[in-house]
Protein backbone atom coordinates (compact mmCIF):
# COMPACT_ATOMS: atom_id res chain seq x y z
CA UNK A 1 0.00 0.00 0.00
CA UNK A 2 1.25 3.29 -1.16
CA UNK A 3 -0.80 5.24 1.74
CA UNK A 4 -0.50 7.91 -0.48
CA UNK A 5 -4.35 9.35 0.06
CA UNK A 6 -5.61 11.33 2.40
CA UNK A 7 -8.28 9.42 3.40
CA UNK A 8 -5.81 6.60 4.64
CA UNK A 9 -7.47 2.82 5.35
CA UNK A 10 -4.55 1.87 7.37
CA UNK A 11 -5.64 2.45 10.79
CA UNK A 12 -8.72 0.18 9.54
CA UNK A 13 -7.34 -3.16 8.07
CA UNK A 14 -5.09 -5.60 9.66
CA UNK A 15 -2.29 -6.25 8.01
CA UNK A 16 -1.46 -9.74 9.34
CA UNK A 17 -5.31 -10.99 7.89
CA UNK A 18 -3.61 -10.69 4.01
CA UNK A 19 -0.55 -12.88 3.38
CA UNK A 20 0.74 -10.45 0.53
CA UNK A 21 0.59 -7.38 2.98
CA UNK A 22 2.88 -9.44 5.47
CA UNK A 23 5.28 -10.66 2.87
CA UNK A 24 6.05 -7.11 1.34
CA UNK A 25 6.52 -5.49 4.84
CA UNK A 26 10.08 -3.92 5.43
CA UNK A 27 12.44 -5.51 7.59
CA UNK A 28 14.07 -3.49 10.67
CA UNK A 29 17.20 -5.15 9.94
CA UNK A 30 18.58 -2.55 8.34
CA UNK A 31 18.64 -0.12 11.44
CA UNK A 32 21.08 -2.85 13.32
CA UNK A 33 23.13 -2.28 10.56
CA UNK A 34 23.54 0.93 10.74
CA UNK A 35 23.58 0.82 14.62
CA UNK A 36 26.91 -1.40 14.01
CA UNK A 37 28.25 0.96 11.50
CA UNK A 38 27.74 3.96 13.54
CA UNK A 39 29.26 1.96 16.58
CA UNK A 40 32.78 1.00 14.75
CA UNK A 41 32.78 4.72 13.55
CA UNK A 42 32.94 5.70 17.29
CA UNK A 43 35.10 2.84 17.86
CA UNK A 44 37.25 3.93 15.12
CA UNK A 45 37.30 7.56 15.69
CA UNK A 46 37.47 6.94 19.67
CA UNK A 47 40.92 4.69 18.49
CA UNK A 48 42.18 7.11 16.91
CA UNK A 49 42.76 9.18 20.24
CA UNK A 50 44.49 6.04 22.41
CA UNK A 51 48.27 6.75 22.93
CA UNK A 52 50.56 4.77 20.70
CA UNK A 53 54.03 4.39 21.65
CA UNK A 54 56.69 5.60 18.85
CA UNK A 55 59.47 3.57 18.32
CA UNK A 56 62.53 2.30 16.05
CA UNK A 57 62.79 -1.46 15.01
CA UNK A 58 65.73 -3.02 14.17
CA UNK A 59 67.25 -6.57 13.62
CA UNK A 60 70.81 -8.00 15.72
CA UNK A 61 72.13 -10.57 17.00
CA UNK A 62 73.52 -11.56 20.46
CA UNK A 63 76.61 -11.12 21.48
CA UNK A 64 78.52 -10.39 25.00
CA UNK A 65 78.74 -7.23 27.04
CA UNK A 66 82.45 -7.88 27.93
CA UNK A 67 85.03 -8.09 25.16
CA UNK A 68 86.90 -10.80 27.18
CA UNK A 69 83.67 -12.96 27.26
CA UNK A 70 83.11 -13.29 23.63
CA UNK A 71 84.61 -16.10 21.13
CA UNK A 72 88.49 -15.98 20.79
CA UNK A 73 90.41 -18.05 18.87
CA UNK A 74 93.73 -19.07 20.24
CA UNK A 75 96.82 -18.85 18.34
CA UNK A 76 100.54 -20.41 17.60
CA UNK A 77 103.07 -17.89 18.71
CA UNK A 78 106.00 -19.58 17.10
CA UNK A 79 106.24 -20.85 13.70
CA UNK A 80 106.52 -24.86 14.47
CA UNK A 81 104.70 -28.39 13.24
CA UNK A 82 101.79 -29.83 15.23
CA UNK A 83 102.67 -32.47 16.99
CA UNK A 84 99.95 -33.59 19.27
CA UNK A 85 96.35 -32.34 20.46
CA UNK A 86 94.97 -32.49 24.16
CA UNK A 87 90.91 -31.52 23.33
CA UNK A 88 88.71 -32.52 21.41
CA UNK A 89 85.69 -29.86 20.06
CA UNK A 90 82.80 -29.41 22.65
CA UNK A 91 85.29 -30.04 25.71
CA UNK A 92 85.37 -27.82 28.71
CA UNK A 93 88.37 -26.11 29.49
CA UNK A 94 90.09 -23.88 32.26
CA UNK A 95 92.53 -21.47 32.05
CA UNK A 96 96.10 -22.73 31.45
CA UNK A 97 95.23 -26.29 30.20
CA UNK A 98 97.21 -27.37 27.13
CA UNK A 99 95.24 -27.56 24.03
CA UNK A 100 97.71 -28.50 21.56
CA UNK A 101 101.82 -29.25 21.51
CA UNK A 102 103.96 -28.29 18.71
CA UNK A 103 107.15 -29.01 18.06
CA UNK A 104 110.57 -26.38 16.98
CA UNK A 105 110.90 -25.97 13.13
CA UNK A 106 113.57 -23.51 12.77
CA UNK A 107 117.46 -24.48 12.73
CA UNK A 108 119.19 -21.71 15.05
CA UNK A 109 116.62 -22.88 17.86
CA UNK A 110 117.01 -27.03 17.11
CA UNK A 111 119.78 -27.52 19.58
CA UNK A 112 118.05 -29.58 22.26
CA UNK A 113 121.00 -28.21 24.93
CA UNK A 114 120.45 -24.28 23.61
CA UNK A 115 119.52 -23.27 26.88
CA UNK A 116 122.02 -25.51 29.60
CA UNK A 117 124.37 -24.36 26.96
CA UNK A 118 123.83 -20.82 26.70
CA UNK A 119 123.58 -20.85 30.94
CA UNK A 120 126.93 -22.25 30.84
CA UNK A 121 128.26 -19.36 28.75
CA UNK A 122 126.71 -16.94 30.72
CA UNK A 123 128.78 -18.36 33.87
CA UNK A 124 132.33 -18.14 31.69
CA UNK A 125 131.66 -14.71 30.89
CA UNK A 126 130.56 -14.14 34.19
CA UNK A 127 134.18 -15.75 35.48
CA UNK A 128 135.80 -13.56 32.63
CA UNK A 129 133.86 -10.47 34.41
CA UNK A 130 135.26 -11.03 37.77
CA UNK A 131 138.67 -11.95 36.89
CA UNK A 132 138.58 -8.14 34.93
CA UNK A 133 137.24 -6.55 38.61
CA UNK A 134 139.99 -8.58 40.12
CA UNK A 135 142.83 -6.55 38.32
CA UNK A 136 140.89 -3.31 38.14
CA UNK A 137 140.87 -3.40 42.06
CA UNK A 138 144.88 -4.68 42.22
CA UNK A 139 145.31 -1.91 39.76
CA UNK A 140 143.27 0.58 41.66
CA UNK A 141 145.31 -0.35 44.75
CA UNK A 142 148.93 -0.41 42.63
CA UNK A 143 147.64 3.65 42.20
CA UNK A 144 147.53 3.88 45.57
CA UNK A 145 150.87 2.71 46.49
CA UNK A 146 152.46 4.71 43.71
CA UNK A 147 150.55 7.83 44.94
CA UNK A 148 151.76 7.03 48.16
CA UNK A 149 155.39 6.49 47.03
CA UNK A 150 155.16 9.60 45.50
CA UNK A 151 154.79 11.98 48.06
CA UNK A 152 157.29 9.90 49.98
CA UNK A 153 159.78 11.06 47.02
CA UNK A 154 158.33 14.45 46.85
CA UNK A 155 158.38 15.22 50.24
CA UNK A 156 161.74 13.51 50.49
CA UNK A 157 162.95 16.12 47.83
CA UNK A 158 161.23 18.79 49.30
CA UNK A 159 163.24 18.26 52.85
CA UNK A 160 166.42 18.04 50.56
CA UNK A 161 165.51 21.28 48.76
CA UNK A 162 164.97 23.00 52.12
CA UNK A 163 168.12 21.54 53.57
CA UNK A 164 169.67 23.03 50.66
CA UNK A 165 168.35 25.85 50.74
CA UNK A 166 169.54 26.55 54.55
CA UNK A 167 172.86 25.63 53.27
CA UNK A 168 172.62 28.56 51.27
CA UNK A 169 172.16 30.94 53.77
CA UNK A 170 174.62 29.33 55.59
CA UNK A 171 177.91 29.93 52.64
CA UNK A 172 176.30 33.51 52.45
CA UNK A 173 176.76 34.25 55.60
CA UNK A 174 180.13 32.31 55.19
CA UNK A 175 180.89 34.75 52.29
CA UNK A 176 179.57 37.84 54.08
CA UNK A 177 182.41 36.87 57.16
CA UNK A 178 185.16 36.10 54.81
CA UNK A 179 184.58 39.67 52.76
CA UNK A 180 184.71 41.43 55.87
CA UNK A 181 188.21 39.45 57.31
CA UNK A 182 189.65 40.05 53.70
CA UNK A 183 188.72 43.78 54.01
CA UNK A 184 190.25 43.75 57.63
CA UNK A 185 193.19 41.40 56.70
CA UNK A 186 193.41 44.36 53.56
CA UNK A 187 194.05 47.24 56.14
CA UNK A 188 195.84 45.64 58.28
CA UNK A 189 198.70 45.30 55.61
CA UNK A 190 197.94 48.26 54.66
CA UNK A 191 199.26 49.94 57.82
CA UNK A 192 201.84 47.41 58.58
CA UNK A 193 203.49 48.47 55.19
CA UNK A 194 202.69 52.37 56.30
CA UNK A 195 204.60 51.65 59.45
CA UNK A 196 207.25 49.37 58.09
CA UNK A 197 208.09 52.42 55.91
CA UNK A 198 207.99 54.89 59.07
CA UNK A 199 210.23 51.93 61.06
CA UNK A 200 207.87 51.01 63.38
CA UNK A 201 206.85 47.92 62.08
CA UNK A 202 209.36 45.27 61.02
CA UNK A 203 209.31 43.28 57.83
CA UNK A 204 208.31 40.25 59.38
CA UNK A 205 205.13 41.54 60.76
CA UNK A 206 204.45 42.83 57.17
CA UNK A 207 205.06 39.83 55.39
CA UNK A 208 202.57 38.15 58.90
CA UNK A 209 199.63 40.67 57.85
CA UNK A 210 200.56 39.74 54.52
CA UNK A 211 200.10 36.06 54.94
CA UNK A 212 196.42 36.54 56.65
CA UNK A 213 195.48 38.81 53.57
CA UNK A 214 196.32 36.30 51.67
CA UNK A 215 194.60 33.45 53.17
CA UNK A 216 191.71 35.78 53.93
CA UNK A 217 191.59 35.90 49.96
CA UNK A 218 191.54 31.89 50.19
CA UNK A 219 188.68 32.12 52.33
CA UNK A 220 186.34 33.68 50.07
CA UNK A 221 187.13 32.21 47.48
CA UNK A 222 186.37 28.70 49.48
CA UNK A 223 183.21 30.78 50.13
CA UNK A 224 182.02 32.09 46.58
CA UNK A 225 182.76 28.07 45.68
CA UNK A 226 180.72 26.96 48.72
CA UNK A 227 177.86 28.91 47.46
CA UNK A 228 178.14 28.18 44.17
CA UNK A 229 178.30 24.41 44.71
CA UNK A 230 175.14 24.75 47.12
CA UNK A 231 172.93 26.88 44.85
CA UNK A 232 173.88 23.87 41.67
CA UNK A 233 172.48 21.48 44.37
CA UNK A 234 169.77 23.56 44.86
CA UNK A 235 168.97 23.56 40.98
CA UNK A 236 169.59 19.72 40.92
CA UNK A 237 167.24 19.13 43.76
CA UNK A 238 164.57 21.08 41.88
CA UNK A 239 165.19 18.98 38.70
CA UNK A 240 165.09 16.08 40.77
CA UNK A 241 161.55 17.11 42.34
CA UNK A 242 160.25 17.93 38.75
CA UNK A 243 161.29 14.83 37.50
CA UNK A 244 159.88 12.72 40.20
CA UNK A 245 156.24 13.74 40.00
CA UNK A 246 156.61 13.55 36.45
CA UNK A 247 157.77 9.68 36.43
CA UNK A 248 155.06 9.11 38.88
CA UNK A 249 152.73 10.80 36.47
CA UNK A 250 153.06 8.59 33.83
CA UNK A 251 153.80 5.33 36.07
CA UNK A 252 150.38 6.33 37.56
CA UNK A 253 148.38 7.09 34.24
CA UNK A 254 149.78 4.27 32.79
CA UNK A 255 148.29 2.13 35.81
CA UNK A 256 145.20 3.95 35.47
CA UNK A 257 144.71 3.29 31.69
CA UNK A 258 145.33 -0.39 32.61
CA UNK A 259 142.71 0.04 34.78
CA UNK A 260 140.79 1.56 32.95
CA UNK A 261 141.07 -1.22 29.95
CA UNK A 262 140.07 -3.77 32.31
CA UNK A 263 137.13 -2.28 33.67
CA UNK A 264 136.25 -1.56 29.97
CA UNK A 265 136.71 -5.38 29.14
CA UNK A 266 134.51 -5.75 32.70
CA UNK A 267 131.44 -3.81 31.10
CA UNK A 268 132.32 -5.34 27.75
CA UNK A 269 131.95 -8.98 29.71
CA UNK A 270 128.78 -7.92 31.74
CA UNK A 271 127.20 -6.24 28.38
CA UNK A 272 127.96 -9.85 26.71
CA UNK A 273 126.38 -11.35 30.00
CA UNK A 274 123.49 -9.43 29.74
CA UNK A 275 122.77 -10.25 25.63
CA UNK A 276 123.19 -13.63 26.85
CA UNK A 277 120.49 -14.10 29.94
CA UNK A 278 117.95 -12.39 27.44
CA UNK A 279 119.15 -15.07 24.79
CA UNK A 280 118.65 -17.39 27.65
CA UNK A 281 115.26 -16.26 28.81
CA UNK A 282 114.09 -15.50 25.15
CA UNK A 283 115.09 -19.56 24.93
CA UNK A 284 113.00 -20.31 28.38
CA UNK A 285 110.22 -18.27 26.99
CA UNK A 286 109.75 -19.43 23.55
CA UNK A 287 110.01 -23.24 24.97
CA UNK A 288 106.99 -22.04 26.69
CA UNK A 289 105.64 -21.31 23.28
CA UNK A 290 105.40 -25.09 22.10
CA UNK A 291 102.62 -25.81 24.84
CA UNK A 292 99.70 -23.93 23.78
CA UNK A 293 97.36 -23.30 26.42
CA UNK A 294 94.10 -21.98 26.95
CA UNK A 295 93.77 -17.79 28.30
CA UNK A 296 90.52 -18.57 30.05
CA UNK A 297 87.38 -20.74 30.67
CA UNK A 298 85.07 -21.99 28.15
CA UNK A 299 84.80 -24.67 26.00
CA UNK A 300 86.71 -25.65 22.86
CA UNK A 301 84.05 -24.51 19.95
CA UNK A 302 85.96 -25.52 17.15
CA UNK A 303 89.71 -26.87 16.15
CA UNK A 304 90.39 -24.92 13.27
CA UNK A 305 93.71 -26.87 11.87
CA UNK A 306 93.75 -30.84 11.49
CA UNK A 307 96.13 -33.64 11.83
CA UNK A 308 99.47 -34.00 13.26
CA UNK A 309 102.62 -32.87 11.52
CA UNK A 310 101.01 -29.81 10.18
CA UNK A 311 103.10 -26.93 9.62
CA UNK A 312 101.75 -23.66 10.94
CA UNK A 313 103.15 -20.22 11.19
CA UNK A 314 102.98 -17.63 14.01
CA UNK A 315 99.77 -16.04 14.62
CA UNK A 316 97.72 -19.01 12.92
CA UNK A 317 94.58 -20.09 14.76
CA UNK A 318 94.60 -23.27 15.94
CA UNK A 319 90.93 -23.12 18.15
CA UNK A 320 88.57 -21.14 18.93
CA UNK A 321 87.68 -20.84 22.83
CA UNK A 322 83.51 -19.66 23.86
CA UNK A 323 84.24 -18.21 27.68
CA UNK A 324 81.64 -19.43 30.36
CA UNK A 325 79.04 -17.62 32.35
CA UNK A 326 78.92 -14.77 29.31
CA UNK A 327 76.95 -11.34 30.06
CA UNK A 328 74.86 -11.68 26.97
CA UNK A 329 74.17 -8.29 25.40
CA UNK A 330 72.13 -7.70 21.45
CA UNK A 331 74.09 -5.30 19.13
CA UNK A 332 71.83 -3.94 16.88
CA UNK A 333 72.00 -0.94 13.57
CA UNK A 334 70.43 2.05 13.46
CA UNK A 335 69.30 4.23 11.01
CA UNK A 336 71.77 8.07 11.05
CA UNK A 337 68.58 9.46 11.16
CA UNK A 338 67.39 7.68 14.30
CA UNK A 339 70.29 8.25 15.55
CA UNK A 340 69.84 11.13 18.01
CA UNK A 341 66.64 9.79 19.26
CA UNK A 342 68.85 6.82 21.18
CA UNK A 343 70.10 7.30 24.65
CA UNK A 344 72.34 5.20 27.29
CA UNK A 345 69.44 3.80 29.65
CA UNK A 346 67.12 3.85 26.73
CA UNK A 347 64.49 0.89 26.97
CA UNK A 348 64.48 -1.86 24.27
CA UNK A 349 62.08 -4.43 23.81
CA UNK A 350 63.22 -8.21 22.07
CA UNK A 351 61.47 -10.84 20.21
CA UNK A 352 64.61 -13.73 20.36
CA UNK A 353 64.59 -16.27 17.29
CA UNK A 354 63.47 -19.47 18.37
CA UNK A 355 61.12 -17.67 20.99
CA UNK A 356 57.42 -17.40 20.44
CA UNK A 357 56.26 -13.77 21.18
CA UNK A 358 52.67 -11.78 20.55
CA UNK A 359 53.45 -7.99 20.28
CA UNK A 360 51.95 -4.93 19.18
CA UNK A 361 54.71 -2.96 18.88
CA UNK A 362 52.56 0.66 20.11
CA UNK A 363 51.16 -0.78 23.13
CA UNK A 364 54.11 -3.07 24.74
CA UNK A 365 52.47 -3.43 28.04
CA UNK A 366 49.76 -5.44 25.77
CA UNK A 367 52.93 -7.37 24.36
CA UNK A 368 53.55 -11.24 24.94
CA UNK A 369 56.92 -12.94 25.15
CA UNK A 370 59.43 -10.04 24.67
CA UNK A 371 62.47 -9.55 27.06
CA UNK A 372 63.95 -5.86 28.10
CA UNK A 373 66.82 -4.00 27.81
CA UNK A 374 68.57 -1.09 27.91
CA UNK A 375 71.02 1.02 25.90
CA UNK A 376 74.81 0.35 27.08
CA UNK A 377 76.50 2.17 24.30
CA UNK A 378 76.46 3.55 21.27
CA UNK A 379 79.17 3.90 18.66
CA UNK A 380 80.55 7.40 17.51
CA UNK A 381 81.50 6.25 14.22
CA UNK A 382 79.55 4.75 11.58
CA UNK A 383 79.55 1.08 10.83
CA UNK A 384 80.61 -0.04 6.87
CA UNK A 385 77.08 -0.95 6.33
CA UNK A 386 76.12 3.04 6.83
CA UNK A 387 74.68 2.69 9.99
CA UNK A 388 75.24 2.97 13.77
CA UNK A 389 75.98 0.32 15.83
CA UNK A 390 74.42 0.28 19.85
CA UNK A 391 74.90 -2.06 22.35
CA UNK A 392 71.77 -3.26 24.00
CA UNK A 393 72.49 -4.97 27.85
CA UNK A 394 69.54 -7.09 29.96
CA UNK A 395 67.53 -4.51 32.24
CA UNK A 396 67.88 -6.91 35.34
CA UNK A 397 65.03 -5.34 37.17
CA UNK A 398 62.72 -7.13 34.48
CA UNK A 399 62.20 -10.44 33.40
CA UNK A 400 65.80 -12.54 32.92
CA UNK A 401 66.15 -13.58 29.41
CA UNK A 402 65.97 -16.97 28.38
CA UNK A 403 69.45 -19.14 29.72
CA UNK A 404 68.97 -21.01 26.18
CA UNK A 405 70.25 -17.81 24.43
CA UNK A 406 73.53 -18.41 22.68
CA UNK A 407 75.71 -16.16 21.16
CA UNK A 408 74.98 -15.47 17.14
CA UNK A 409 71.34 -15.74 17.88
CA UNK A 410 68.94 -13.55 15.80
CA UNK A 411 66.69 -11.35 18.04
CA UNK A 412 64.40 -8.02 16.50
CA UNK A 413 65.06 -4.99 18.94
CA UNK A 414 62.08 -1.94 19.20
CA UNK A 415 63.79 0.99 20.58
CA UNK A 416 60.86 2.80 22.76
CA UNK A 417 60.37 6.29 22.27
CA UNK A 418 57.57 8.71 23.04
CA UNK A 419 53.68 8.57 23.57
CA UNK A 420 51.79 9.82 20.82
CA UNK A 421 48.02 9.69 19.69
CA UNK A 422 47.62 7.09 17.13
CA UNK A 423 46.31 9.10 14.64
CA UNK A 424 49.73 11.28 15.02
CA UNK A 425 51.31 8.05 14.11
CA UNK A 426 49.03 7.10 11.05
CA UNK A 427 49.79 10.78 9.85
CA UNK A 428 53.58 10.77 10.23
CA UNK A 429 53.57 7.02 8.93
CA UNK A 430 52.12 8.68 5.74
CA UNK A 431 54.04 10.94 5.06
CA UNK A 432 57.28 9.46 5.99
CA UNK A 433 58.53 11.53 8.82
CA UNK A 434 61.13 10.64 11.48
CA UNK A 435 59.77 10.22 15.05
CA UNK A 436 59.75 12.71 16.96
CA UNK A 437 62.46 14.36 18.76
CA UNK A 438 62.58 14.42 22.20
CA UNK A 439 64.97 14.61 25.69
CA UNK A 440 64.58 11.83 27.62
CA UNK A 441 65.26 12.66 31.36
CA UNK A 442 69.23 12.10 32.58
CA UNK A 443 69.15 8.25 32.48
CA UNK A 444 72.43 5.96 34.25
CA UNK A 445 73.37 3.21 31.98
CA UNK A 446 73.11 -0.04 33.23
CA UNK A 447 75.93 -1.41 35.43
CA UNK A 448 78.16 -4.15 34.37
CA UNK A 449 77.97 -6.81 36.46
CA UNK A 450 81.88 -8.12 38.20
CA UNK A 451 82.80 -11.14 36.13
CA UNK A 452 82.41 -14.18 37.43
CA UNK A 453 86.09 -14.91 36.75
CA UNK A 454 89.07 -12.27 36.09
CA UNK A 455 90.40 -13.34 32.73
CA UNK A 456 94.03 -14.53 33.23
Amino acid sequence: MLNISLNSIQNNVTEEEFVSLTANHLSKSHRTVARWILIVIFLAVGLLFFPWTQNIQSKGKLTTLLPQQRPQTVQANIDGRIERWYVQEGQAIKAGDTIAFISEIKTEYGDPQILPRTQSQIEAKESSQGAYNSKARALESQIVALNNERDFKINQLKNKVRQIELKIISDSITLVQANIDIQIADRQLKRAIDLNEKGIKSLAEVEDKRQKYQSSVTKVTEAENKLDISRNELNIAKIDLGAIQASYSQKIAKTESEKFSALSAGYEAQSTIDKLKIQASNYATRQGFYYITAPQDGYIVQTLKAGIGETVKSGTELASIMPFDAQLAVELYIKPMDLPLIFPGQEVRFIFDGWPAFIFSGWPSQSFGTYSGNVFAVDRVISNNGKYRILVAANTEEKPWPDALQIGGGAQGIALLERVPLWYELWRQLNGFPPDFYRPEVVEPPKMKAPIKSVK
